[in-house]
């Protein structure tokens, strides 16, 4: 498989971002984290940018987390919480973008594929997607505490244990019923559907916007409690190894609590 990439184009101050790696839906290799991260330094700085969007290639999948292969070179606990803090990094990258965001999501946003599509202001969906993160069952890592403050606000507390305890996923009916979801449409209709969003977004005041984002973003994120000894705890566990390994070998992991 390929590293993939992230493809940046812009058209009359519309940014559009595209997760390329189809063959392995979209899951994020460490250079595209690096290229997802240069794209949104260039985007924060070009005035002329009114609205970004996020979209995985292929129509299957959005992004489905980060390539499981890469943790197979973690040693222990340490390992975890470097990589949850270079997430957490690039996550916040997306989130303090001065311009709306939208998230145009087909298939699966699963682990990092949520993250990102929830550090987005808004997001339409096909009505096949589904969101997701099920490292419960299938890795046994954990989220960071930012990642797990945007769960928790972008769905509440019980879909949040649904997701993360019962590793359950959610449709794009459920999400826009909670109000993750902005919109739902048929993949025919989804360019018409976020052009519309965007063209309206972009005739709106830049200052108040990007005023607004940051109040929110700092409300949510910020005065956020230390979570290094549980990262720690999880990605150092014999569970983790375990899980990595059987996520490789398509079996399902056997728990063993330490």
């Amino acid at each position: 498989m390929s590293n993939g990439q992230v493809h940046l184009s812009i058209r009359d101050g519309i940014a559009s971002i595209v997760f390329d790696r189809p063959e392995a839906r979209n899951a994020m290799t460490w250079a595209m984290y690096e290229e997802l991260a240069s794209i949104c330094e260039r985007i924060s700085k070009d005035p002329a940018v009114r609205v970004a969007t996020f979209r995985g290639a292929g129509g299957e999948a959005f992004v489905a987390g980060t390539d499981i292969e890469q943790f197979r070179a973690f040693t222990g606990g340490d390992d975890g919480v470097a990589y949850e803090k270079k997430i957490d990094a690039q996550i916040e990258q997306i989130e303090r973008l001065p311009m709306p965001t939208v998230a145009i999501v087909e298939g699966w946003a699963i682990g990092g594929g949520l993250a990102i599509s929830a550090a987005c202001d808004f997001r339409i969906a096909t009505p096949q997607a589904s969101f997701g993160v099920p490292i419960a069952r299938t890795l046994g890592n954990c989220l960071s505490m930012a990642n797990t403050a945007r769960v928790l606000a972008a769905f509440g507390v019980s879909r949040a244990k649904r997701l993360l305890l019962l590793a359950d996923t959610i449709g794009a009916e459920e999400a826009k019923e909670c109000g993750f979801v902005t919109e739902i449409a048929e993949a025919a209709e989804l360019d018409a559907k976020a052009e519309a969003l965007c063209s309206r977004l972009a005739k709106n005041a830049p200052v108040t916007m990007r005023a607004s984002k940051e109040a929110m973003r700092r409300i949510v994120t910020e005065g956020l409690p230390p979570g290094e000894d549980l990262i720690r705890a999880c990605y150092g566990s014999k569970d983790f190894k375990a899980g990595v390994e059987a996520f490789m070998e398509k079996k399902r992991p056997v728990w063993s609590g330490s």
